[in-house]
């Protein structure tokens, strides 16, 4: 079957069904799972479905999700890199923040199985956890479209009122030498308040973020304790962040 015609079958399941695994749609389409799983990345990137671990759901279930999906599948492997080594700081009873940041959503899929609670300000973080072992505690306050979280005082309260092992984060840039840095305000903010409330700050951050510095520079490097990134990151680079105490995982 070609792709025009496996792509009508999944959209009309999809639309059925609201959600969809890969092994089913592979024995739907009689068509193997790598092949569905390249058709619904090809299927997302073009904001027809939102991509979830597993399979797909209905753009309609989730808000506004087409930006998010795209930039969830830039780097994806150096991401899936990056979480799986992340996962692996996680231990059964913890109690985690995890950011709105599209590498940190990429967590999910290694953590489903984990007994443990999650706080987050991402929706699809939300949408991805509900079905698992986990337990989610969405961060109240005003919905930023856009991100595809909540953002705001209120939610700023809200993270401060819980206690956590660990935090996960992501951010728009890093440098030795200037810290943290992000896009706007906003973002800088969110990762503040979770920092503040948690044991250990794990940053995730791809290796094309390193040593750059964006509009706005939000916090020092001390703020974080762990930095995981990937293998394609210059060893140079990574002993600048060991220099200053930061515990480097690629």
């Amino acid at each position: 079957m070609n792709f025009p015609n496996r792509k009508r079958l999944i959209l009309q399941t999809v639309e059925e069904k609201g959600s969809v695994e890969v092994k089913e749609l592979a024995e739907l389409l009689q068509t193997s799972e790598i092949t569905i799983r390249r058709d619904l990345t090809t299927l997302a990137t073009d904001g027809l479905i939102y991509r979830t671990h597993g399979g797909a759901m209905k753009v309609g279930l989730a808000v506004n999700p087409v930006q998010f999906v795209n930039k969830t599948a830039v780097n994806s492997e150096n991401k899936d890199h990056i979480c799986r080594l992340a996962a692996q700081e996680i231990n059964e009873g913890d109690v985690v923040f995890m950011d709105c940041g599209s590498t940190v959503f990429r967590l999910c899929q290694f953590i489903r199985n984990k007994r443990i609670q999650v706080i987050t300000n991402s929706l699809p973080v939300v949408n991805e956890l509900m079905q698992s072992e986990v337990t989610v505690n969405l961060v109240g306050g005003e919905v930023d479209l856009k991100r595809q979280a909540v953002h705001g005082l209120i939610a700023h309260e809200h993270v401060a009122r819980y206690h956590a092992h660990k935090a996960f984060l992501g951010v728009d840039g890093i440098s030795a030498q200037h810290g943290l840095s992000a896009h706007s305000e906003t973002e800088g903010g969110m990762t503040l308040a979770m920092a503040a409330q948690a044991e250990t700050v794990y940053l995730l951050c791809d290796s094309t973020k390193l040593e750059k510095d964006k509009y706005v520079q939000f916090a020092p490097l001390s703020l974080i304790q762990v930095l995981v990134t990937d293998s394609n990151a210059r060893p140079d680079v990574l002993e600048l962040y060991r220099e200053k105490g930061v515990r480097v995982l690629n």
